[in-house]
């Protein structure tokens, strides 16, 4: 072989190692990246991340990842999307991460989908609750971390055919995706008598000062059961508005991204009595929690690490709860942490316990099946907290 075969050959096979080194990153490091709304009208939700960063590091201090420390890189989009893929191609491009993580936002991530499918840089878990995340044939590398939209209307639909089947029913959407594909999964599962329980249906726009018109047309029909798939403050106004009519339907849902009390003190709890929602976590703050080893682990945690946080934000419990699906599929990697294996160990888990998944709830997922997340259990507002009941409701 001449002088300049050999260095062709050496090149081949040093670029080929220079190719893995930059996917795996440095060998005594995972390079994680993130964006999340540090600023901006969403910056509330920059409190997932700093849990997170907290739990890497309670992660690090026990010895790591198979001998690995966690390097966590967050930062700001302030929920832009533009933003979203100025700082995406930094944490790609720059720093070199080895997956996007936990990112929030349909909007923002959508900004960034194509591009990180392009690169095959895992994008996993992603907190938005949108149908297209699980869509593994056109998006091989990008996973959901939330229980779909549809997935929740289903278990709504389904409990109501259960309980109620003649039911007249009034649906106030908002419109947009977020919105549609609550509607679609929940007419989805009642199937042939959507058309006939359905009696009535509205909608708003996010930039709509009030919705007191669509209520007043809702209760107009005459509908027994209301479905408000709402969010923000139109919550507060759905409820507040309802009690003011003197409409009390003998089913009221909304969807767990309402749930929220910051949304339900406006309105009024003493209005929020009776309102259906949904979750598949335990709820840290519940007393009837308050023995569970996986929640006292998750105060020990915050204890230790967080010890100036206010515990009644449950952000804080959604960034542990995330940060520890996350390690699990790294360990499965063992010593193999190449992207590929990532996403395979991402999506082959199988009935994966975490501390804070109410028990019965656990994480499955497949090749050709990337929802984590299919199971939930309804549960009440009492007037001061959410009271789960029946049976726990999945959406295969």
């Amino acid at each position: 072989m001449t002088a300049s075969r050999y260095a062709f050959a050496f090149m081949l096979a040093f670029g080929g190692i220079a190719a893995a080194q930059a996917q795996e990153g440095p060998k005594d490091e995972i390079l994680i990246g993130q964006t999340l709304p540090y600023s901006g009208p969403l910056s509330g939700f920059g409190i997932i991340g700093r849990a997170q960063e907290a739990y890497f590091e309670k992660v690090n201090a026990e010895g790591g990842i198979n001998g690995r420390k966690i390097k966590f890189i967050t930062l700001d989009d302030a929920y832009s999307p533009p933003k979203t893929v100025e700082q995406t191609r930094k944490l790609v491009e720059q720093d070199e991460v080895l997956l996007m993580f936990g990112s929030l936002g349909t909007a923002t991530n959508n900004a960034v989908h194509r591009y990180l499918n392009g690169k095959k840089v895992p994008q996993l878990f992603v907190l938005s609750g949108a149908t297209k995340w699980a869509d593994p044939k056109n998006f091989p590398w990008t996973m959901p971390g939330m229980a779909t939209y549809q997935s929740e209307g289903v278990v709504y639909a389904k409990y109501i055919l259960q309980t109620k089947p003649d039911a007249k029913i009034a649906i106030l959407s908002q419109n947009d995706d977020f919105g549609r594909d609550y509607v679609a999964g929940f007419k989805r599962a009642l199937g042939s008598k959507a058309a006939s329980m359905i009696i009535a249906e509205a909608s708003y726009e996010t930039s709509a000062p009030t919705i007191s018109s669509q209520l007043a047309t809702l209760k107009a029909s005459g509908a027994n059961v209301m479905f408000g798939v709402v969010l923000g403050k139109f919550t507060s106004q759905m409820i507040k508005g309802a009690a003011e009519l003197g409409w009390k339907p003998d089913l009221f849902f909304v969807p767990t991204s309402a749930s929220s009390i910051s949304f339900l003190e406006p309105a009024g709890p003493e209005n929020a009595v009776g309102l259906i929602s949904s979750s598949n976590q335990k709820d840290a703050l519940d007393v009837q929690w308050a023995d569970d080893a996986g929640v006292k682990e998750y105060f020990a945690f915050m204890k230790q690490y967080l010890p100036n946080a206010d515990l009644n934000n449950s952000n804080y419990a959604a960034g542990y709860h995330y940060a520890s699906l996350l390690v699990k599929v790294l360990k499965a990697c063992n010593d193999d942490l190449s992207r590929e294996n990532i996403l395979k160990q991402a999506t082959s888990l199988r009935e994966v316990s975490l501390p804070l998944l109410l028990p019965g709830v656990t994480v499955s997922t497949g090749p050709d099946d990337y929802l984590p997340f299919q199971q939930l259990l309804l549960r009440r507002f009492n007037g001061k907290s959410w009271v789960g009941f029946g049976d726990i409701l999945d959406d295969r």
